[in-house]
């Protein structure tokens, strides 16, 4: 096992690192949490050009036929950057779950417009019982004579008031007993019946209930047919927790980044703080928790991309590192000291995305719940 970079991807993670430092700064981060739209359509557009919509999409639908591993480091990249989330909720959520589950056809008239950036969608699956756990799913598509009618609500949509598009997941019939089966629907955002109502966030990013009142959807769009098993859609979404996991270690990075250059500029009682005992145990810490998450993460993307059965081990890391960057992040608050709270300073942006990342695709509670699951608890 290598968990080294290839040379094509020290590559992109150079020019990723590059491209969002100069195009994507802390100022416009802050600009967009303030921003009633938070999104930079030329901020989109300039990500597009450079293939990252395309990233994890084969060659025969414009993209360019990445691995996991490739993702892992480009988020990596975003996540240090605290870029804005319409990536992870198009390509990581959306775009995955219509390679999954697509039909040929849906996936050539889908995909192409994902691949250049032309389109931007979001996932719809939390319901108010459900929160990530398919089987308490209770949405159902009613058919008739041209088509299926939707009725129902969900919960925490990313950036439902921009998108074209969001796939949504109500419940199947449940003909299998081992399993509830799904029925998943690509619905245009601008239909008849669609209301979305912003939530209040700790992270800033945006967030919807979206209700949906007898929304009309057509049976081209039922993406793969009726009864799709839940279970493979569980690994779609274990598979964006991984990735989340990804987004998170470069975060921990930049906060670390952060701490240990305070440590050295700062003087207190004639020396650098970061000459203190209790400063130093404090990075090195951090370190041990950062080193830990990116090495169990990168360990399962490369199991993800060498095609080996992972599902414990994803949790083991979504688990991990969720609890890993939050320490992470109140550590390095402690070393900045009371400048570290301070809304004019980056740490506490990352602190709340720490937050709010450990609770996206499943907390670290949901996650220990599959691990005993895969323990045969």
């Amino acid at each position: 096992m290598d968990l080294s970079l290839n040379e094509e991807q020290e590559i992109m993670k150079r020019n990723a690192r590059n491209f969002l430092k100069k195009e994507c700064p802390m100022s416009l981060v802050r600009e967009l949490e303030e921003d009633e739209e938070g999104f930079s359509r030329e901020l989109w557009l300039k990500m597009a050009e450079l293939g990252w919509m395309g990233l994890m999409v084969p060659l025969d639908y414009g993209g360019s036929e990445g691995n996991f591993l490739d993702l892992a480091v480009l988020l990596e990249e975003m996540g240090s950057a605290c870029a804005p989330s319409q990536f992870f909720s198009t390509v990581v959520l959306g775009a995955e779950i219509i390679l999954s589950f697509g039909t040929d056809e849906q996936k050539d008239n889908l995909l192409p417009p994902i691949s250049s950036g032309e389109s931007i969608g979001t996932l719809a699956i939390i319901e108010p019982q459900s929160a990530y756990d398919i089987s308490k799913i209770e949405m159902t598509s009613t058919k008739d004579s041209d088509g299926f009618s939707l009725d129902g609500v969900k919960l925490f949509v990313s950036d439902a008031h921009i998108t074209d598009w969001m796939v949504c997941v109500t419940r199947g019939k449940g003909k299998d007993r081992e399993d509830p089966g799904v029925e998943i629907f690509f619905v245009d955002k601008e239909s008849p019946g669609i209301s979305i109502t912003p939530l209040k966030t700790i992270s800033g990013d945006k967030l919807f209930e979206v209700r949906l009142d007898r929304v009309k959807v057509s049976a081209e769009n039922l993406l793969g047919g009726q009864e799709q098993s839940a279970t493979d859609l569980e690994k779609v979404l274990q598979r964006a927790a991984l990735a989340k996991c990804a987004e998170m270690v470069g975060g921990a990075q930049m906060v670390m980044d952060m701490t240990v250059d305070y440590a050295k500029q700062r003087v207190q009682f004639g020396r650098a703080i970061g000459s203190f005992q209790a400063i130093q145990h404090h990075c090195a810490n951090m370190l041990i928790d950062l080193d830990s998450s990116r090495y169990i993460t990168y360990y399962v993307a490369w199991m993800l991309s060498e095609g080996i059965p992972c599902e414990k081990e994803i949790a083991m890391a979504k688990a991990f590192v969720s609890d890993a960057y939050i320490n992470i992040t109140r550590l390095g608050q402690q070393v900045h000291g009371g400048t570290g709270l301070m809304e004019e300073h980056d740490m506490q942006i990352f602190f709340r995305r720490a937050k709010a990342a450990a609770l996206s695709l499943g907390n670290a509670i949901f996650q220990r719940e599959i691990i005993a699951r895969e323990m045969m608890l």
